[in-house]
């Protein structure tokens, strides 16, 4: 299980982070009665929790890990990713959330996002209901599992633990805390763990820079490494112009806001819709600083390096592995150091887990409330689909924690590859639907089926076959799936939407009510 000496210091910070947390969850377990204390708090979340918790539970240990790690790989033209996240992020706060907040809660009191679209569209057939459940559980397995290999590496390259054994472990300390107490928890364990990769993300990179000799100093250090590392139009890895087909498939990550399930449903959870306004500026501050922070890691990685005489070939040449190195490096001398470094450290864990307990959360709604009732226990109680639920999470989790054991080819062993992919599912899935539905009152069932079903399965037939086969020869199969998933199910959607009937009176005189209260 380990190999060589135990750091005990940041051992004992992991240690005590992790009883926190598991706390949390303790405290909230008494607080769960229905199923909407389980999934949404009851609706009673402050803006500062909704805000935190919403972003900390959408950047994951890809914040920490594989955003830096890019960026350390190819430079600064990765940052474009992160524009178009902070650009996708502002819009969903600006026009998603509010007016999802108001129709999930006239539209049946919904809440799950398939509850949402089964109410929206009257479907009592359950198929829509039944496709969207499919569609998370089947994408946030991929995400989840990205979730479990970050926490693999932080604890492999931390204290010299077995892989497999580090993810297993982690994966035990969400599933418990998020089995505990459902939504609440979460949401408070997130609101935590945001604060707490805000202060890591921003410290680490200033220390090096400081250490430089201020802002100016280091630009030009970096230059004289490489440069390109600074040139936002070129690879740093090849010296090559990163192409339109690179930029386009950077900014297009902003497109993913409107499909995640996990996100969407914080807006659906705020106490009252008149705080989204509050909650979008406390996001936003938390965003733009934390994804700034994130690229200067990528690119002050390279001076950490170079102060230290040292190269990446020596801690294993995994670029997503830099925080940790740059954190074990800063703070590698005195009691006091090693437990901040483990404090700071457990930002990496806080990052992972922040996600991970959300899309667990997520997928066992999905599985309990729109599978299981609608197919199996029509009459299942509130009560036993709570434990339906629980059960839920821990066998997501399992199924994650295989997944990310697989240690056959790239794709498992990449967090940003796995990270990439379930966020282009997800948003093709669903940002069309939830786009149309929250704006198109002529938008129909068929159409919402036809959607959703395009989005998800062009994003893997684009990533596992057109991509693979045709990418070297013709550049445009290189673009990243989410953009022409996107394209494609918006398009499905309004063309089936129109050539089918059209939606009841009680669809448009609700849609009209919606548009009303907003």
């Amino acid at each position: 299980m380990f190999s060589g000496a135990i750091d005990g210091y940041v051992l004992g910070s992991f240690v005590v982070y992790l009883a926190a947390m598991l706390l949390i969850g303790f405290l909230f377990s008494g607080k769960v009665s229905t199923l909407g204390d389980y999934y949404l708090g009851g609706r009673k979340m402050n803006k500062w929790v909704v805000a935190l918790s919403a972003q900390a539970s959408d950047m994951s240990g890809w914040l920490l890990m594989g955003l830096p790690g890019a960026v350390f790989a190819a430079g600064f033209c990765e940052a474009w990713i992160g524009l178009g996240l902070g650009i996708g992020t502002y819009l969903n706060w600006k026009i998603v959330a509010h007016r999802l907040r108001v129709y999930s809660h006239i539209c049946g009191d919904s809440i799950t996002i398939p509850d949402f679209i089964a109410n929206r569209f009257r479907d009592r057939t359950g198929v829509a209901r039944t496709v969207a459940a499919l569609i998370i559980l089947i994408f946030f397995t991929f995400y989840t599992a990205s979730g479990f290999v970050s926490c693999a590496k932080l604890f492999s390259s931390t204290f010299n633990m077995d892989a497999r054994w580090a993810l297993w472990i982690g994966a035990a300390v969400v599933v418990s805390y998020t089995l505990l107490g459902g939504y609440m928890a979460v949401c408070w364990t997130d609101f935590i763990q945001g604060a707490l990769m805000f202060a890591a993300i921003v410290l680490v990179p200033a220390i090096v820079i400081g250490n430089a000799g201020g802002f100016a100093e280091a630009v030009d250090q970096l230059n004289g490494i490489s440069p390109y590392l600074q040139n936002l139009f070129t690879d740093a890895r090849t010296g090559r112009a990163c192409g339109f087909i690179g930029l386009m498939s950077s900014v297009a990550w902003g497109l993913g806001y409107f499909g995640m399930p996990h996100i969407l449903v914080r807006f659906m959870s705020i106490d009252n819709p008149a705080e989204v306004k509050g909650s979008r500026r406390i996001a936003m501050t938390w965003v733009f600083i934390s994804l700034g922070a994130a690229v200067m890691i990528g690119l002050v990685g390279h001076l950490f390096l170079k102060q230290r005489g040292m190269t990446l070939a020596q801690f294993g040449d995994d670029p997503e592995k830099i925080f940790i190195i740059m954190v074990n490096g800063l703070f590698n001398t005195g009691v006091c150091a090693r437990i901040l470094a483990g404090i700071l450290l457990s930002a990496i864990l806080a990052a992972i887990m922040s996600t991970a307990d959300s899309q667990l959360l997520v997928s066992a709604s999905a599985f309990s409330n729109d599978l299981y009732k609608v197919l199996f226990r029509k009459r299942a109680s509130d009560r036993e689909r709570v434990r339906v639920s629980r059960l839920a999470v821990a066998a997501v989790a399992l199924a994650a924690a295989l997944m990310a054991s697989n240690d056959k080819g790239d794709f498992f062993k990449v967090v940003m590859k796995m990270v990439s992919f379930a966020w282009g599912g997800f948003g093709a899935a669903f940002g069309p639907l939830i786009l149309l539905s929250l704006f198109w009152k002529r938008v129909n069932l068929a159409g919402a089926v036809a959607g959703m079903v395009t989005g998800a399965a062009t994003c893997f037939v684009w990533k596992f076959i057109l991509a693979e086969r045709f990418a070297a020869a013709h550049p445009i199969f290189g673009l990243y799936e989410l953009a022409p998933g996107f394209l494609f199910a918006m398009l499905v959607t309004v063309i089936v939407s129109l050539v089918t009937p059209a939606p009841s009176r009680e669809i448009l005189d609700e849609f009209e009510a919606a548009d009303r209260t907003v």
